[in-house]
């Protein structure tokens, strides 16, 4: 076994990884892009970015998803379902078996890094690949350590990612030849017949949400950012709602574009780099993306490029319209390099609604703050994935990140809950979708409103405006924001047919209402109240 760049004295024996060709240890990314380029994994792109392609899995693969089920005390504060599903320990055990079977004779990368900025929560971890892309993308998106630091380094979790090796589905017990499998007893993860990466910095995610609530910190998919007077911002939603887009702003220090905690000291990010959705960005609309996703070191996942000019094209979908950027914090020149800061002030739940039916902008009272957080709202658009047909498709996620949630959905959902009530936040539901009619009939809310209605947030200039009720929602919307036409913040205002919108809008609460049916005899009376009701 040869050993190349910084190793750990943890040696890869106690991972029962033998007989590996050429370990190379915390390469830096010059060192990394030049084997990217030599094992032919990816191409540069003009600019210095690394161009790589995923081939069939362009995204996650929420039903390989699994966690192994010991039949003991720990298992029974899983949240066991269609997302958390259980696998035997001697399947995982056979699975790794073969895992390492696989790696012998073969070249490994290792990264050996922490996740969780705030030091009294900072947890080793490392991962191991066989590719040097994806050892690459996991030195940008965790936290790096100095040099110095990672001979002693000893992960408390370890992920071993091999894109090429495949399970058996009727021997190993899996859905596929994919697998991604959480072991919170070994701690260990397994991922394999993937090549997408963002099953690496999900799965270390999971492993957060699975930690870090039993020290009474709450674990969030959202971004965060700075102001200059040290107010913290909170933006939770799915993928493409807008959290990287709205917390990249030139005006704020980035903490992070997507996972932190809440301590009792404060907001950390949980990692060291940004996973930006790429499809159709412009440099005047998202400067920061723009400047970080072309330099060198940066992984560009599934973006077509010219061959001949190796050029790359961000408006096309040729392969996926899930296109993304990995490129380390310090990318971003306005960061927070600590990575934690105080208590958020204001928080922001963004739902791209494609039935064009909820306010660009509302406040929400405690109670309707809980009730968004658990429905976790956004939408499919249709046309844009296969079998979704013509209308758009109400999609739920609880707690805006259900797929990576091992607790029940209750414990994340009162840990907010009470840490709204103590330090006296405001929140805010943004409306990232349509107006003026459903995806197809109306136009996608202007991303400089958004921008402007979440400065006038933050800059406290809604503070003495007047509020009106919405009838179907009952959203407190603002009569008026500096920068936003008025008719534009009420929704009704900007659809043609007034009845067209109202037979939209009981479509979307009959999808409210079905989904939160799953908290009945769960929550309050009062929680239960604050969603949407149809009306006579």
């Amino acid at each position: 076994m040869q050993n190349v760049g910084f190793p750990s004295s943890y040696g890869l024996d106690n991972h029962g990884l033998l007989n590996i060709k050429t370990v190379y240890w915390n390469l830096y990314p010059a060192a990394l892009v030049e084997q990217v380029l030599l094992r032919q994994e990816g191409d540069l792109a003009s600019q210095g970015a690394v161009v790589v392609n995923t081939g069939q899995h362009t995204g996650r693969s929420p039903e390989d998803k699994f966690i192994v089920k010991y039949g003991n005390e720990d298992d029974e504060s899983i949240w066991w379902g269609k997302i958390n599903q259980p696998i035997l320990p001697q399947k995982f055990d056979q699975l790794h078996q073969k895992m390492l079977s696989f790696l012998q004779g073969r070249d490994v990368f290792i990264q050996d890094m922490l996740v969780g900025a705030y030091p009294p929560q900072s947890r080793p971890i490392r991962i191991v690949t066989d590719k040097a892309w994806s050892s690459l993308f996991s030195r940008n998106l965790f936290i790096r350590l100095p040099p110095g630091k990672l001979a002693q380094h000893i992960p408390e979790f370890t992920v071993i990612q091999c894109p090429d090796f495949e399970a058996s589905p009727n021997q190993d017990d899996t859905n596929s030849s994919t697998f991604i499998i959480l072991n919170f007893s070994r701690r260990l993860v397994l991922i394999g017949g993937t090549s997408y990466a963002g099953e690496i910095k999900k799965s270390i995610f999971s492993v957060m949400n699975y930690l870090m609530p039993r020290k009474g910190i709450l674990s969030m998919h959202c971004s965060a950012n700075l102001g200059v007077n040290g107010d913290v911002a909170l933006f939770f939603g799915l993928s493409g709602t807008g959290k990287t887009t709205l917390s990249s702003d030139p005006e704020r220090a980035l903490i992070g574009d997507d996972e932190h905690g809440w301590s009792n000291v404060g907001v950390f990010n949980f990692e060291g780099g940004c996973y930006a959705k790429t499809i159709h960005l412009r440099q005047n609309l998202e400067p920061l993306i723009w400047e970080s996703a072309r330099r060198f070191g940066t992984v560009l996942e599934n973006v077509v490029f010219d061959p001949l000019t190796h050029q790359v094209d961000f408006d096309s979908a040729a392969l996926t319209e899930n296109t993304r950027a990995a490129y380390p914090l310090d990318f971003v020149e306005n960061h927070v390099p600590e990575g934690y800061s105080g208590h958020p002030a204001n928080i922001f739940f963004l739902s791209a609604d494609a039935f064009g039916v909820l306010p660009p902008l509302s406040k929400l009272t405690p109670e309707q703050a809980m009730y968004y957080f658990l429905s976790g709202y956004t939408s499919k658009l249709a046309g844009t994935e296969k079998g979704l047909g013509s209308e758009p498709q109400a999609t739920f996620s609880t707690c805006f990140g259900a797929p990576f949630l091992p607790l029940n959905p209750r414990v994340y959902a009162e840990l907010l809950g009470q840490k709204i009530a103590r330090h006296d936040v405001s929140v805010w539901l943004v409306n990232t979708g349509w107006t003026g009619g459903p995806f197809g009939v109306g136009e996608r809310i202007r991303l400089p409103y958004t921008r402007a209605m979440v400065k006038a947030v933050l800059g406290h200039r809604l503070d003495d405006i007047a509020m009106r009720k919405d009838p179907v929602f009952g959203l407190s919307i603002p009569e008026s924001c500096p920068g936003v036409p008025s008719d534009a913040l009420n929704p009704l205002k900007t659809w043609k047919d007034q009845t067209a919108y109202f037979t939209q809008a009981r479509k979307l609460v009959v999808n409210f209402e079905s989904n939160f049916k799953q908290f009945e005899g769960v929550v309050s009376n009062e929680l239960m109240a604050a969603g949407p009701h149809l009306l006579n």
